[in-house]
């Protein structure tokens, strides 16, 4: 049976981030990991391999510079704060510190490192890690196209909607001024708002993320801006909010769309007056920080509405950037699942899995699937494959029903008399008809009887439709 063979393309996540002879992070480039906790050690070393990098791991430091000293390795990861001064021929060295641990990432990117992973994280972490030290490379941060697929800060776009996205973010990165992202869930907003972050003069600054429709309103106050000792029952101590975290860096507000109107208020003041003020404080701190916000819904509905605030839609919307769905960039999909095929492979390949492959018909399935939870829905149904494929190739009944159900493969005549112009139900359903009695016997190998079961009419009926219709 003919499938789609990923091998052949021999394409990798990792060659987002080549470029020429000195690529860092290319297919095959030779990575040394040291990293005392066992979890964390395999969970770097799972990423980096799945990116396309050979990783020797060391869980002690005596180990580890006695490989560094007889090797020869293109990066180095090291545990924060301490990063070796000589790290042999690499040509990065990253810190790795411990998720909420600022003062380590701070104090080993003051001793040398050339970028921090803040770990525990997952395999997008990793690669805009890699694309940051790519970045200190004017405009090297992405690949030349292998083929037409293009790879751009961990993100797969042929689509000429995507190629624009893309574009967008470059031009926007250099700059300060608000963002606000649009589109529906699951189409990677907060991946757009991590390479824009990562591909700015703010790079080697924190990014802080927020949800602002996960937190409750009584919480998320405090969360943005903080509170002093004493400000209510359980303020114990003194707690800098997320402006503050973020200063000199990106703060992204997700879901922006859920801010209660007196939270928008605030917002407001401390997008223009650049300081905020903690709960229960009489001063303000001055803030530094490059707000990109996010939003599934239509804000200029909500503004007419009166649950947005216009002035505030317009302090966000300084630079907007529209993510088109999975549905109307359907080109894109082999590509995608090419990239989630490769980035679940090592993840995976403990328990067993060895899916390398997707058949034609399995592509067709999920090329013609109109995905309303777009690129996430795409990510789990392909890992869901994944586990569940016996063999190198997944076959269509490794996908969910309701995928088979919900496409509409090329050819299908059904779904070509429905997209077509023809308005007449009479006609419309003779040919319909006509299609599921023939599915109906092809599937039962002719026998009527069975057929007429599958159909749900009675068996002269049958005999009179396939005599009526010539079948």
């Amino acid at each position: 049976m003919p499938c789609y063979d990923f091998r052949r393309f021999d394409f990798r996540v990792g060659e987002a981030f080549s470029d020429r002879s000195d690529a860092v992070a290319r297919p095959g480039c030779r990575v040394l990991l040291l990293h005392p906790d066992p979890d964390a050690r395999r969970g770097i070393q799972l990423g980096l391999g799945a990116l396309g990098c050979q990783v020797d791991a060391a869980g002690e430091t005596k180990a580890a510079r006695a490989a560094m000293d007889g090797g020869d390795y293109e990066l180095v990861f090291w545990p924060a704060p301490d990063v070796p001064h000589k790290a042999g021929t690499a040509r990065a060295v990253i810190a790795v510190a411990p998720r909420g641990d600022r003062e380590a990432a701070v104090a080993a990117l003051a001793a040398g490192a050339d970028d921090c992973l803040v770990w525990p994280g997952d395999e997008v972490d990793l690669e805009l890690c890699l694309a940051r030290v790519r970045r200190r490379r004017p405009r090297h941060n992405r690949r030349p196209p292998t083929g037409d697929t293009e790879v751009f800060a961990g993100m797969v776009g042929v689509a000429p909607s995507m190629r624009q996205v893309f574009r967008t973010i470059e031009k926007v990165a250099a700059h300060k001024a608000s963002v606000l992202i649009t589109g529906e869930s699951g189409t990677g907003k907060e991946l757009v708002a991590r390479a824009i972050h990562d591909l700015s003069p703010r790079a080697g600054r924190t990014f802080v993320a927020v949800n602002c429709g996960a937190i409750p309103e009584t919480l998320l106050e405090s969360e943005l801006f903080g509170y002093v000792r004493g400000a209510f029952t359980d303020a114990h101590r003194d707690k800098p909010g997320l402006f503050e975290q973020a200063s000199g860096g990106t703060l992204f507000l997700d879901e922006i769309g859920e801010l209660s109107p007196a939270l928008q208020v605030k917002l407001l003041r401390a997008l223009q007056e650049e300081e905020i003020r903690r709960i229960g404080s009489n001063t303000t701190t001055k803030v530094d920080v490059r707000v990109i916000a996010a939003t599934l819904r239509d804000l200029s509905v909500a503004i007419a509405r009166g649950r947005f605030r216009e002035d505030l839609f317009y302090r966000l919307n300084v630079l907007p950037l529209a993510l088109p769905p999975l549905r109307d960039r359907a080109e894109d999909i082999p590509s995608l699942v090419d990239h989630f095929l490769h980035r679940y492979a090592g993840k995976h390949a403990l328990a067993g899995s060895c899916a390398q492959a997707v058949s034609a018909t399995a592509m067709k399935f999920l090329c013609a699937y109109p995905w309303p939870g777009n690129i996430r829905e795409l990510e789990n149904t392909i890992e869901r494959a994944l586990v569940l494929c016996d063999g190198e190739v997944i076959e269509p009944e490794m996908l969910e029903d309701k995928l088979r159900r919900g496409s509409q493969l090329p050819g299908d005549p059904i779904s070509a008399t429905l997209a077509s112009e023809e308005l007449s139900i009479k006609k419309t359903t003779r040919l319909i008809e006509q299609e599921l009695i023939r599915r109906a016997l092809e599937s039962t190998n002719g026998n009527r009887t069975n057929a007429a079961k599958l159909l749900e009419i009675s068996h002269r009926a049958l005999l009179y439709k396939i005599k009526e219709y010539g079948l």
